[in-house]
C-alpha cells in the first residue's frame, strides 16, 4: 500500500504536468481565441476631405407671387362665367361677362349728344362769321360817318347813331363767340361722356390681370353685381412663388455680407415627401429684426415650374451661406456627447480605440464637419460605441 506522502507527491506531479501542458503549443490557440472573443464588434468609417456647405435649416411658409381679388367695376347682371373653380387662367383670359345692353345704349346716347352739339357748334361758328363781317362793315361806316360829320356833310346825331349800331354789332359778336365756346365745351363733355360709356362697356368683360389659379367662385352666374362691391373670385399667381422664413439674428451679419457678394441660394422641401428640394434665391431681407422673437425675416423666390409649392404650405427651408472646401468630415453617428463635450472613438493600427475630444463644424445631412480632433484618413467608430472604453480592442464588422 502507498503511503500518504507518496499519494500527495503523485497529485502534485500531475498538477505540474497539466500546468506545463497549458502553456505549450496545444494551449496557444485557446488563448488567441479568448482574446478575439473579448474584442467589441464595431462599424467604422474613414474621415474624408470634402467641400462642406454652411447652411441654416428652418421652417418657411409659401406665399403666392401675386394675389388678385377680382371685382366688378360696373353694376349689372352676371350673364356668363367662363372658367371652373380651381382652373389655371392666363393673363387676358375672359373670366366674367356682365349684361352689356344698358352700356351699349349709353354709348348711343352719348354719340347722339355729340352729334347734336357738333351741329350746334357748326351753327355757332357760322353765326360768329356773320357777326364778325357785320362788325367790320359797321366799323367802316362809323369811321366814315365820323369823318363826314367833322366835314359837316353828316350831322353829329347821324354819326352817333352809327356808333351805336357798331357797338350793337360788337355785342352780337361777343354773344356769338360765347355761344361758340359753349358749343365747343359741350362737344368736349360729350366726347368724355362717350369715352366713359365705351370704357363702361369694356368693363362688362372682366379679364384675368395675371396668370394664375382661380379659387372659389363667390358669385354665381345670373346674380346682380354692384360696382366695386364684393369680390367675384381670387387668383393666386403660383409660378413663381415666394417662401417666407426667419433665421436667428446671430446670422444677420453673415447673411448681409454674403448677399452683398452675390446671390444667396435657398432650398425648400415638403416635409416627409421624397424627391429633390426646390431651389431659389433670396429676394428680400427685412429692414428690422423682430424684437419678440429675435429673428430676421427673409423671402426666397422660387420658379416653381412643377407647381409643387402651394400658397399657405409649410416647408423645410435650408439657406446656404457659403461652402468650405477641404474640410475633414465624418459620419454624424460617430459623434458622442460626454461630460467634457463632443468626442469620437478613433481606431488605432493595433485595433484598440482612443477617445478624442472634437470641435464640430457644420452638419450636412448624415455628415458633419470636424474643425479639430480628427485628421483625414483616420478611422472612427460609427456603431458600437456603448461597449467601448479608451484602450479597448475592437473587431471591425463588415
Amino acid at each position: 500500500m502507498l503511503s500518504y506522502a507518496a499519494v500527495a507527491a503523485t497529485v502534485l506531479s500531475l498538477a505540474f504536468l497539466a500546468a506545463c501542458g497549458g502553456t505549450g503549443k496545444a494551449g496557444a490557440p485557446t488563448t488567441a481565441k479568448a482574446a478575439a472573443e473579448t474584442a467589441s464588434p464595431v462599424r467604422v468609417a474613414k474621415a474624408q476631405l470634402q467641400t462642406v456647405p454652411v447652411e441654416i435649416a428652418t421652417v418657411g411658409n409659401v406665399e403666392a407671387w401675386s394675389t388678385i381679388s377680382v371685382k366688378a367695376q360696373i353694376g349689372g347682371t352676371l350673364i356668363q362665367v367662363n372658367f371652373r373653380e380651381g382652373d389655371m387662367v392666363k393673363a387676358g383670359d375672359v373670366l366674367f361677362e356682365i349684361d352689356p345692353r344698358p352700356y351699349e345704349q349709353a354709348i348711343k346716347q352719348a354719340e347722339a349728344n355729340l352729334a347734336r352739339d357738333r351741329a350746334q357748334f357748326a351753327a355757332s361758328e357760322a353765326n360768329v362769321g356773320r357777326a364778325l363781317a357785320q362788325q367790320a362793315h359797321y366799323s367802316k361806316q362809323a369811321d366814315r360817318y365820323e369823318r363826314l360829320a367833322k366835314e359837316g356833310i353828316f350831322s353829329r346825331e347821324q354819326a352817333d347813331q352809327m356808333n351805336v349800331e357798331l357797338r350793337s354789332r360788337q355785342s352780337t359778336l361777343k354773344a356769338e363767340n360765347a355761344a361758340k365756346a359753349g358749343a365747343e365745351a359741350a362737344i368736349q363733355a360729350d366726347t368724355v361722356a362717350l369715352e366713359t360709356a365705351k370704357l363702361n362697356l369694356s368693363y362688362c368683360t372682366i379679364r384675368s390681370p395675371i396668370t394664375g389659379r382661380t379659387g372659389n367662385l363667390l358669385v354665381k352666374q345670373g346674380n346682380l353685381v354692384k360696382a366695386n362691391d364684393i369680390e367675384l373670385v381670387t387668383i393666386h399667381q403660383i409660378q413663381p412663388v415666394y417662401v417666407t422664413f426667419s433665421v436667428p439674428e446671430a446670422h444677420l451679419l453673415t447673411i448681409r455680407r454674403r448677399a452683398s457678394a452675390g446671390r444667396l441660394t435657398v432650398a425648400a422641401g415638403i416635409p416627409n415627401q421624397p424627391g429633390p428640394k426646390a431651389t431659389g434665391n433670396v429676394s428680400f431681407l427685412n429692414n428690422a429684426v423682430d424684437r419678440n422673437t429675435g429673428t430676421i425675416q427673409l423671402k426666397g423666390a422660387f420658379p416653381n415650374g412643377d407647381t409643387r409649392l402651394w400658397p399657405g404650405q409649410f416647408v423645410d427651408v435650408v439657406l446656404r451661406l457659403e461652402e468650405r472646401p477641404n474640410t475633414v468630415t465624418i459620419p454624424a453617428s460617430s459623434v458622442q456627447i460626454g461630460q467634457a463635450g463632443s468626442f469620437v472613438y478613433v481606431v488605432k493600427p493595433d485595433n484598440s480605440v482612443e477617445m478624442r475630444q472634437v470641435k464640430l463644424g457644420p452638419r450636412t445631412g448624415a455628415v458633419i464637419a470636424i474643425d479639430q480632433g480628427v485628421a483625414a484618413g483616420e478611422t472612427v467608430v460609427t456603431e458600437g460605441q456603448l461597449r467601448l472604453a479608451p484602450g479597448a480592442k475592437v473587431k471591425v464588422m463588415s
